[in-house]
């Protein structure tokens, strides 16, 4: 057994230097790593021409345009309703900046904000519905770009909301 793992190791020796002097010449020159003509790349490739396909005009579905038209009605009037009580809301606020937590104008101010917030959840319900709609039109495969406009009037109504809770909440804080 021990003559067996000599034998293989010297078949192993002879092998490598077998290969190893297939890489030199007699002159000691070695080949050369330059790239050769058959390893260069020739000629040219043109990208394929692509033509952008016009979106089609969506048919008018008429139950979605009124659908669409009732929750923007109805976003419409929650923020009316949240405007006509913004300014109590401010003249309250106001009259709280700087009154102890608790204290009747603080109090009564709180409450005017959470009215301005109730008034802005119909809104948010509103904006629910509208992804509610554009999230199954998409899902179904379908073009959803007239839910996407109302669906972005509807946003800037909340972010003018927003803001106006934001600007209040500084205020009765400071």
């Amino acid at each position: 057994m021990g003559g067996g793992m000599y034998a293989g190791r010297a078949l192993a020796a002879t092998a490598l230097a077998l290969l190893l002097s297939a890489c030199a010449t007699p002159d000691g020159a070695f080949p050369s790593l330059a790239r050769r003509d058959a390893e260069r790349v020739a000629g040219t490739i043109n990208p394929p021409v692509v033509t952008p396909i016009a979106p089609s005009p969506e048919a008018a579905d008429p139950a979605l345009a009124a659908r669409l038209d009732q929750i923007e009605a109805r976003a419409r009037a929650g923020h009316a309703r949240f405007q006509s009580r913004e300014s109590r809301a401010r003249r309250l606020v106001s009259a709280a900046r700087g009154a102890a937590v608790a204290s009747e104008s603080w109090s009564v101010a709180t409450v005017a904000v959470a009215e301005l917030e109730a008034a802005r959840s119909q809104v948010m319900i509103a904006l629910a519905d509208l992804d509610a709609l554009y999230t199954a039109k998409r899902v179904a495969g379908e073009a959803a770009a007239p839910i996407a406009l109302v669906r972005e009037r509807v946003t800037a109504l909340v972010m003018q909301e927003d803001a106006v809770l934001a600007d209040l909440g500084n205020t009765l804080r400071n």
